[in-house]
């Protein structure tokens, strides 16, 4: 599946609040829409157990809601988990070898330039995640923002893109009308106090643009 709206942990954005205590506040905001959102854990400092500890408590909250459930670059974890994807960052395994090892798990892959999005469209990766596409702190190392005429070259790709960096509700639907399938949000969602009504908004300017 390729969300509309793809939330990524971050545990240290949350104010001090549990991450599971996020994530299941924010997927309510989602309704019966849910199925149209996907959650990618992404938490690079836990050890491999933390981190399927973690990865088992949101599993069984995001299937609770209806929507799907990602783990960041460890098909391991996924695995383990029993995840419904994994997202590779650009110096992770290969879409082919994750396809040898797990050739059931969605695969997402990271992007950042024109090219990388078409090699994982020739990889046969699901959907690629383009970005930063406005400025965001946690994206600079990944060089200069690429605007929306950068994200609607990457568009015109052949596969589903979702944009990520700096996306909030002011920003969102111009990504979907230069040709964005969805919307990546991170601090937009976790760091906020109303997550439930952020992504519902933004769930909704993305469903409402595409059609």
């Amino acid at each position: 599946m390729v969300p509309r709206v793809y939330l990524i942990t971050d545990r240290q954005a949350t104010g001090g609040r549990r991450l599971a205590d996020v994530v299941a506040t924010a997927l309510r905001g989602a309704g019966p829409a849910a199925a149209q959102v996907a959650v990618q854990l992404r938490e690079k400092d836990l050890s491999g157990r933390a981190l399927l500890q973690l990865a088992c408590e949101l599993r069984a909250i995001v299937s609770a809601a209806g929507a799907a459930f990602f783990v960041n670059e460890r098909v391991d974890v996924a695995l383990a988990a029993n995840a419904d994807g994994v997202h590779l960052p650009v110096s992770a395994l290969s879409v082919s070898d994750v396809r040898r090892i797990a050739p059931h798990l969605c695969i997402a892959v990271s992007t950042h330039d024109l090219s990388q999005v078409e090699s994982a469209a020739q990889a046969g990766a699901d959907f690629v995640v383009f970005g930063p596409v406005f400025d965001t702190p946690s994206k600079r190392v990944y060089g200069p923002p690429k605007g929306l005429q950068g994200l609607e070259r990457a568009c015109a790709s052949a596969i589903p893109v979702i944009a990520l960096g700096g996306i909030d509700n002011s920003n969102a639907e111009s990504c979907i009308r230069v040709g964005a399938y969805g919307i990546a949000a991170i601090r937009a969602v976790m760091a906020v106090d109303d997550s439930a009504g952020t992504l519902a908004r933004l769930l909704s300017i993305c469903v409402r643009t595409a059609t």
